[in-house]
């Protein structure tokens, strides 16, 4: 009698439990393209009843992805556009480095969402995969990003203090050295500021002492109309005198820069990595499913 029982409802549990199985895989399945920002039927379904002629392209349903990378390389790009003339200031390269991989990262976003929103549609588990790998990339990239940017901000300040004074002293005007006398003028005029601490800098500088000065008291680029020789009068009325100098407002725009640099990579870091976890479970959903399928057809 107890076999007899056995016989007949083990059969109906096993079946029960496939069914249980399958509907649960299609719920996370259907779950987890809702979080990835895909709508509607899959991509099978789609040629089940509406036939392939009649099929619609849904790659552009991850939008959001896409904006988030379009809004990093626009950051990583206005920031090293805004800021290339004051490069050759700067004692190291973390800055420009940080921008870069902004870059780097918003482009390569651009490009996996796409791929990823196929990938989603089609069901592929060898494009979803990829671009599961890429999303892990594109998280790390985002993130050393980050984390460069926000080292930088602590030492910048140091930096600057330390190299700044030097390189106005020691460079400016001298033969070979025109891109860090672009820079200088340009930072001056931009800031409207004159010395790296104050203008009284100046008279220390190997160019002010030197004959091709013209007996100018601070370069030209310090004056608040820039006409020839107009630093030869350092009078408050004829040329900028900040409190503090140009270090100060430059490390003020360059530690605003870092921070969003630093905010952005790893707050996008972060979406990367949800967006990574969300397409693992997409990928478990797919191979269960499968397995379930073939076991029910057995």
């Amino acid at each position: 009698m107890a076999t007899t029982m056995g016989n007949y409802w083990l059969p109906k549990l096993l079946d029960s439990s496939i069914r249980s199985n399958l509907f649960l895989s299609k719920v996370q399945k259907r779950f987890t393209r809702m979080l990835l920002g895909m709508e509607g039927l899959s991509y099978k379904e789609k040629v089940r009843t509406a036939g392939a002629g009649d099929q619609s392209q849904e790659c552009g349903a991850g939008k959001a992805q896409q904006m988030a990378g379009a809004g990093v390389l626009t950051i990583g790009t206005w920031t090293l556009t805004e800021k290339r003339d004051y490069l050759s200031l700067l004692p190291s390269s973390t800055f420009a480095v940080s921008a870069g991989i902004l870059i780097f990262a918003g482009s390569l976003v651009l490009v996996t969402g796409f791929l990823g929103c196929c990938a989603v549609v089609r069901e592929q588990q060898a494009g979803l995969a990829a671009y599961f790998s890429l999303l892990l990339l594109i998280f790390l990239t985002e993130l050393v990003a980050g984390i460069l940017a926000c080292v930088y901000y602590q030492r910048l300040n140091e930096e600057l203090m330390q190299n700044l004074n030097k390189t106005m002293m020691e460079n400016y005007a001298r033969p070979g050295e025109e891109v860090v006398t672009y820079s200088i003028d340009q930072l001056q005029q931009d800031f409207k500021c004159c010395g790296s601490n104050s203008s009284a800098d100046w008279q220390h500088s190997v160019y002010i002492l030197s004959p091709t000065s013209g007996n100018r008291l601070v370069p030209d680029s310090c004056c608040k109309t820039v006409t020839e020789a107009c630093g030869r009068r350092d009078h408050p009325s004829n040329i900028y005198k900040v409190e503090g100098g140009c270090i100060t407002v430059f490390e003020q725009t360059l530690a605003e820069n870092t921070l969003i640099i630093g905010a952005v990579g790893i707050g996008v870091a972060c979406l990367q990595l949800i967006g990574a976890v969300m397409t693992a479970c997409f990928i478990c959903a797919l191979i269960r499913e499968q397995e379930e399928e073939e076991y029910s057809q057995t």
